[in-house]
């Protein structure tokens, strides 16, 4: 079918939620872009003119396309050398989507995107719709084919299952800089005394370098193990030099909400550490180094005004 400049129009519309969708549902900006590419494809095979209601629609097609992705990136995952962890969103990238709601930042914050990949395809689907967009249950049945009783059983599970593993917290960017600036205060320093006192009991350290940097395939798990390891991991080192090319400057900024130390090495970003922080202080500490996951973040870093790099020369 060949699209008139309103179909078109009334795509591009609906695009950005279609991403935001889709990048909740992926936990990859990559992945995300061409589910929706994938969509428009469909829209313009599609007869539009009989589609009494394009944006629904258009979450439905969106919709099974991330299911699919989501079962084939399970197996895929199996296979991917060390942890998976979500592609990191810079604060003000507007694939993150809406955020006026505490539910919306929450549903989009790296802490959440890490714990829905304990979710199944369905319950991350209703998850995000529910959550995220506010889709009521009805519409929601009728997006994955199910009844509405069965959408309100499986947001119960699934909110369950991501609140078993979450503290809530809110935290703006004022709060956030400080908690990155007295993270790499302590991390810098001297010893790992200040570093204890940051971290939860239960603090952990997890890591993505997807076989292309060193990585811990496994989390760091008790204050004392995470301090210790981070406090080796801002000591500078020849070998840590080698491998980044360079000694990077750090910034702090926010990354899906959340604090984050932006390590930057001549103009590209080569590390995204993102603080999950609650009233007790730092539970997690994630980092993403895999490269594949930081080239959008880095083509937007170019674009921010970020200020001076709270460290000049880490590691």
């Amino acid at each position: 079918m060949t699209l008139t400049a309103l179909d078109v129009d009334r795509f591009e519309a609906a695009r950005p939620r279609l991403a935001a969708i889709a990048y909740r549902m992926l936990g990859s900006a990559g992945e995300a872009e061409d589910a929706v590419q994938e969509a428009f494809l469909r829209w313009q095979a599609a007869d539009v003119e009989r589609i009494e209601v394009p944006e629904a629609w258009l979450t439905k097609v969106l919709t099974n396309l991330c299911l699919n992705q989501l079962t084939s990136a399970r197996a895929r995952r199996e296979t991917y050398v060390g942890e998976w962890l979500p592609e990191p969103l810079l604060g003000g990238d507007p694939m993150l989507g809406p955020a006026d709601t505490a539910e919306q930042r929450e549903s989009v914050s790296y802490a959440v995107l890490t714990l829905m990949e304990r979710l199944t395809p369905n319950e991350r689907a209703v998850y995000v719709l529910r959550e995220a967009f506010d889709y009521p249950h009805k519409e929601i049945a009728e997006i994955l084919d199910i009844t509405s009783a069965s959408s309100q059983q499986i947001y119960h599970r699934a909110k369950q299952h991501v609140a078993e593993g979450r503290a809530r917290t809110e935290i703006d960017e004022a709060a956030a800089r400080r908690i990155v600036e007295e993270f790499l205060a302590a991390a810098t320093g001297g010893s790992v005394g200040p570093l204890l006192e940051l971290l939860t009991d239960n603090a952990i350290a997890q890591g993505d370098g997807g076989g292309k940097v060193p990585a811990k395939a496994t989390p760091y798990a008790g204050a004392k193990a995470v301090a210790k390891f981070l406090w080796g991991l801002f000591r500078p080192a020849a070998g840590k030099r080698k491998i980044l090319g360079g000694s990077p400057e750090v910034f702090a900024w926010t990354a899906n909400g959340e604090p984050a130390a932006i390590a930057v090495l001549d103009g590209r970003i080569v590390g995204v550490m993102c603080l999950e922080v609650d009233a007790d202080g730092i539970v997690a500490f994630r980092s993403q180094v895999n490269p594949d996951k930081l080239a959008r973040a880095t083509a937007l870093w170019a674009t921010l005004d970020h200020g001076e790099p709270l460290v000049e020369q880490a590691f």
